[in-house]
């Protein structure tokens, strides 16, 4: 089975240049847990909202409840670029592969999502969640 059958194309993305402060308002906007970052098209990594966990406090107490102090340090954790944050050694599949490839990666990987590749252009043409297999397996039964 393609990986057509299940992949999100309507990706959202962030540059290496977005701070984290912009990712987790992506991250929960979107209702999504993963978060490719892409330069010029070329997936170059990706955040998740497990590797952003240490910075939902600063944003969560919204700032005005710390000190002076207390304020500067976290607006300077929010304002910690993406790149800086992410995991640049991406698990990510090709799109010719099959669905089953994609979740031997996730095992093998214990990911929760493989971003997919176009092999010619090296461009980033989606992604697959396990919510996606999941959605797909569940409309099989």
């Amino acid at each position: 089975m393609s990986l057509d059958a299940v992949m999100t194309t309507d990706l959202i993305t962030a540059p290496p240049t977005a701070t984290v402060r912009e990712a987790l308002r992506l991250l929960e906007d979107s209702d999504i847990r993963h978060l490719p970052v892409v330069n010029d098209g070329h997936l170059i990594g990706i955040v998740s909202d497990r590797d952003l966990r240490e910075y939902r406090v600063p944003l969560l107490l919204e700032i005005d409840h710390f000190d002076e102090a207390g304020r500067d340090r976290a607006n300077d954790l929010l304002d910690t670029r993406v790149a800086d944050v992410m995991a640049a050694d991406v698990v990510s599949v090709d799109n010719t592969e099959s669905i089953a490839s994609v979740l031997d990666a996730m095992i093998e990987y214990k990911v929760g999502a493989v971003p997919v590749i176009d092999p010619e252009s090296e461009d980033l043409v989606g992604i697959v969640s396990y919510i996606d297999v999941l959605r797909y397996a569940r409309s099989m039964l």
